[in-house]
């Protein structure tokens, strides 16, 4: 029916089924009171109540669009069964409104499948939740329940065994293995463990935790970061309930072809009648009976509904994948995208450095070059220093912390450190570090740098006691999917992919060839990333629909310069929920070739959709004009409309299992060590 009907609660829903239902009992007496037992009056009578119960809802309904300007399809319907019964039609008046209940009945139960999976979500999170009190830590004092509202940020909770976790927060104490499908998406659980309190910047996958997660076999401590209405899940669900606030390109053209196409009907029905009438001198019953008759078969029931039954299904199909898309417009746009810009750090690549590359020099041991730098790395406070050492333990079983002492450890601040190992003078740093001091590079070590350089590597030469031990090469790695999803991406129609970066161009080259991408474009600024984005989308003929992949937060002005601004791993991230179209939950890229292919087929099933409500319409019109009585006429008019929300309820099913379209998903570096 109308686009504009409001989804009753489950309690009104129950009534509407009801009404229908007796309005199908009270119709059933009347044929068999008026045609069997021949009790005309009777027969009227139940007819008349088929009228209040049939027509109840559907009054409401037609009431409402009325006042707000609109002549929809239920006043279409009114219409005609008032019509019927003016002129003694009662039993085709009273059959209009039966079928028209149930089948208004019946597909708010269709639609409430697509909208349960997404409304359940609300109902994952605890109402109550374990909160530490009488103590400044967990080993005095005790844990009191209270309501979820009442838990305050910066407290400690519980999280028992099997429970569900109760706010969002970060693990303090425990550890543990969390299902956090139902907020990310993720297949396996995710194991979490306590923050280290000495570590500063972002906060580590393993240590954050989502209100309506579901804990596994350990108790965690977690510091709540986030009020309960602030949660992710929170944010998900409500963000998620507002989808027909964006409406899709196409469903925006219906509602103005509505508008358009309601009052034409009116006029054509009363051209009908005037013609069969005054025209043709048809009785005054069969002109009036045949426009009503007409008037039923033009309704645009099944057309209203073709583009928002898909929209509703897709949007929650794609939130059971971990996929949060706000609404039609993003859903139907990004299957029409052709051009795709990845930001590089952090959404092709993981963002943080990795040691790459350890050459030792000419008749030096890998193990001496790595110990070494070990031991002076463990003791700065850079954080590439910190990546260093994490990737060089377990590198090599004869590498372990302790082997060499370093002291005396000094920062060159753009150049690298200096330091004592052994009572051996040490340098670690780049180029500049040793032009800077009149030493120049050996012949094997300058044509490994060059080598490394022009592979993106940002360097560490590594030199003691006056002799060089070789280079080590760190880089922000791409994610070992990525070149998976790009060729997923290519599959699904995407022509022209683009990776844009702030970081020096031969960086960007290096990663842009080792993932596969079209161009790889490097050394830009927030604003050039706009207008690179900007000429993806081109002008004029060539205007195409783009895309931009980012962490949602840096990249905000180019996301939202594209026509559908993607953020990767928005789970806990406010600002990415907020300013992104699409939203990846987890941390996951191979789940974006999922969200094109599923936006492609919602695509598909909305024109399938609008061709057979079309057709149906017309089919109806002219087979009125031959002759067919109005019961049939509503049979099949009813069942059309059936008919488009079963075929987009199919969108729920959509490939189930396949998420990852094949693309084996990598876990972030701190929970598994680079490889030598």
């Amino acid at each position: 029916m109308s686009a504009e009907h409001d989804h009753e609660s489950g309690h009104s829903a129950r009534w509407e089924i009801g009404f229908a239902i007796a309005s199908g009992v009270t119709y059933t007496a009347g044929m068999i009171a008026e045609y069997a037992l021949k009790l005309p009056d009777i027969g009227t009578a139940f007819f008349l109540a088929t009228y209040f119960f049939g027509g109840f809802f559907t009054i409401r309904s037609a009431i409402k669009s009325t006042l707000n300007g609109k002549f929809e399809v239920d006043f279409l319907m009114l219409v005609a069964a008032i019509g019927a019964a003016s002129i003694g039609r009662f039993a085709e008046g009273a059959v209009l409104l039966f079928l028209f209940s149930l089948g208004h009945a019946l597909e708010e139960f269709a639609l409430a499948r697509a909208s349960k999976s997404i409304e359940a979500l609300a109902g994952l999170a605890p109402r109550t939740a374990l909160v530490h009190v009488g103590g400044p830590s967990t080993t005095a004092g005790e844990f009191v329940d209270r309501q979820v509202e009442d838990v305050a940020v910066g407290d400690l909770v519980l999280i028992r065994p099997n429970a569900r976790v109760s706010s969002d927060g970060v693990v303090v104490d425990g550890r543990s293995a969390i299902d956090q499908s139902a907020v990310t998406g993720e297949s396996m659980p995710v194991e979490k463990e306590p923050l280290d309190p000495a570590r500063s910047g972002r906060v580590a996958d393993e240590n954050k935790v989502f209100a309506g997660t579901v804990n596994g076999s350990g108790a965690l401590v977690v510091q709540v970061t986030a009020l309960a209405k602030d949660s992710t899940l929170s944010k998900v669900v409500e963000l998620v309930a507002s989808t027909d606030q964006a409406k899709s390109p196409t469903q925006r053209f219906l509602d103005r072809f509505q508008r358009i196409y309601v009052p034409a009907v009116i006029a054509f029905v009363i051209g009908v009648f005037v013609v069969g009438y005054f025209g043709l001198g048809n009785p005054f019953d069969d002109a009036f009976y045949l426009a009503m008759a007409v008037l039923v078969a033009a309704s645009p029931c099944a057309l209203a509904l073709a583009t928002p039954s898909a929209v509703l299904a897709g949007v929650a199909r794609a939130a059971r994948a971990g996929v949060l898309v706000k609404g039609g417009a993003p859903l139907e746009t990004l299957g029409r995208v052709t051009s795709i810009a990845f930001d590089k750090t952090g959404t092709l690549t993981w963002g943080e450095p990795r040691v790459t590359d350890t050459v030792a020099a000419p008749g030096v041991e890998l193990d001496e070059l790595l110990a070494t730098t070990l031991a002076v790395e463990k003791l700065s406070d850079h954080p590439l220093a910190a990546a260093v050492a994490r990737d060089i333990i377990g590198r090599t079983t004869r590498v372990k912390e302790g082997v060499l002492t370093a002291s005396d450890l000094q920062s060159v601040t753009g150049r690298g450190v200096r330091a004592l190992v052994d009572g051996a003078k040490v340098e670690i740093g780049n180029e500049r570090l040793f032009s800077d001091a009149g030493i120049a590079l050996d012949g094997a070590v300058a044509a490994d740098v060059e080598r490394l350089q022009a592979g993106g590597r940002t360097l560490m030469i590594v030199r003691r006691g006056g002799r060089f031990l070789g280079v080590i090469g760190v880089m922000d790695t791409p994610r070992r999917e990525a070149g998976q999803v790009l060729d997923r991406l290519r599959e699904s129609g995407m022509t022209d992919i683009v990776m844009i970066s702030g970081d020096h161009q031969q960086v960007a080259e290096a990663v842009g060839r080792e993932v596969g991408v079209d161009r790889a474009l490097g050394g830009l600024l927030p604003e050039d990333k706009v207008t690179h984005v900007r000429g993806l989308s081109g002008a004029g003929p060539d205007a195409r629909r783009c895309a931009m992949v980012g962490d949602g937060v840096n990249d905000a002005p180019a996301m939202a310069q594209a026509d559908v601004g993607i953020a990767m791993g928005a789970a806990g991230s406010a600002v990415a929920l907020e300013t992104a179209d699409v939203a990846l939950m987890s941390d996951d890229l191979g789940r974006l070739p999922f969200a094109v292919r599923l936006s492609r087929q919602t695509s598909r099933i909305i024109r399938q959709n609008l061709i057979a409500a079309l057709g149906i319409v017309v089919f109806l019109v002219i087979v009125t004009f031959l002759g067919m009585p109005m019961g049939p006429v509503v049979f099949i008019h009813e069942g059309s409309t059936l008919i488009v929300v079963a075929n987009a309820l199919r969108l729920l099913r959509f490939e189930v299992g396949r998420e990852h379209d094949g693309v084996e998903h990598e876990v972030r570096p701190e929970r598994e060590p680079a490889a030598a």
